[in-house]
């Protein structure tokens, strides 16, 4: 007698549709369609999220850079600078600094100088 995968199948084909929700015309109900969407907008997906953490290194540089341009300094003497005198912050809190607390950061360029 043969046994029928039907209920595991279901659930794996479900489970499926499920990520297909919201997809435009056959991509959310046809089950080639539908494979061949979900597998595409999951790769996209963990690209995406590679990607973001560039594009945010680039807005903590941009704003680093600015805030350094505003006291005379380029960015590359600055983190240079930094480094040499033996400061460990990142460029998060270093962008963070820079828009939030300008005395401070006015304070890190002075150590990045040597002054």
């Amino acid at each position: 007698m043969r046994i029928k995968a039907g209920v595991y199948t279901r659930h794996r084909k479900k489970k499926t549709f499920r990520l297909a929700k919201g997809y435009y015309g056959n991509k959310r109900n046809r089950w080639r369609m539908v494979i061949q969407q979900v597998e595409k907008s999951l790769v996209h997906a963990y690209t995406g999220r590679k990607d973001k953490k560039g594009n945010f290194r680039r807005l903590w540089i941009a704003r680093i850079n600015a805030a350094c341009r505003e006291n005379g300094q380029t960015y590359s003497r600055f983190m240079a600078g930094l480094k040499k005198a033996g400061v460990t912050l990142n460029r998060k809190m270093l962008a963070d600094l820079a828009v939030k607390d300008a005395p401070s950061f006015k304070q890190l360029i002075t150590i990045a100088r040597g002054d």
